[in-house]
C-alpha cells in the first residue's frame, strides 16, 4: 500500500481501535471515533474523561492506534504515544452539534476530553502484501498538513 491509500483508509474509517496498557500493563482496547487527523501521524478523539482509556492514557501515555476496512481487507496500525487535552481549545475543535447527549455540560463539561495520538511509526496490511512505515517517512508524508475532520 502507498501512503495515499493508508490516508485513503484512514479518511473513510468510521471508528479506530485505541489500544492502551492498563495500570496494571494488561493491554486494552476501545472502539473511538477519529475523524479529525493532521496527515497520517496526528489524529484527534473527543471522549469521556471518567473512562477507562483515559484514566490509563494519563499515566501511561503509550498506544496504538487500528484503522482497517473489512469490506477490502486492509488495515493500519500505528504506534505512539497519546496526549490527553482538557484545554477549551481542543475542546471547541472537536465539539459537534449533538455531543451534549454525550456530555450534558457542554464543552466545559468536566467528563469531556480530547485525546491527541501522536505516530511514531505504523504497520499495515492488504490482501496484497504486508510493510512498515518509519517515523521519517511519515513526517516526510505529514510535510505541511493541516488538521482537517473527515466525519
Amino acid at each position: 500500500m502507498t501512503l495515499e491509500e493508508i490516508g485513503g483508509l484512514v479518511k473513510r474509517a468510521e471508528v479506530a481501535s485505541l489500544g492502551f496498557l492498563d495500570e496494571e500493563g494488561n493491554p486494552g482496547v476501545r472502539k473511538v471515533f477519529s475523524t479529525w487527523h493532521k496527515g497520517l501521524g496526528v489524529h484527534y478523539i473527543s471522549t469521556n474523561t471518567s473512562s477507562m482509556h483515559v484514566q490509563a492514557l494519563l499515566k501511561n501515555d503509550r498506544a496504538c492506534l487500528y484503522f482497517d476496512d473489512c469490506k477490502t481487507f486492509e488495515a493500519v496500525c500505528f504506534t505512539g504515544k497519546a496526549i490527553v487535552h482538557f484545554e477549551r481549545e481542543y475542546k471547541e475543535l472537536l465539539w459537534n452539534e449533538g455531543d451534549e447527549r454525550y456530555y450534558p455540560g457542554g464543552v466545559e463539561d468536566e467528563d469531556y476530553c480530547v485525546v491527541e495520538f501522536i505516530a511514531e511509526r505504523g504497520r499495515y496490511y492488504r490482501f496484497d502484501g504486508k510493510g512498515d512505515i518509519s517515523g521519517e517517512e511519515l513526517a516526510t508524508f505529514d510535510r505541511g498538513a493541516e488538521m482537517k475532520n473527515y466525519a
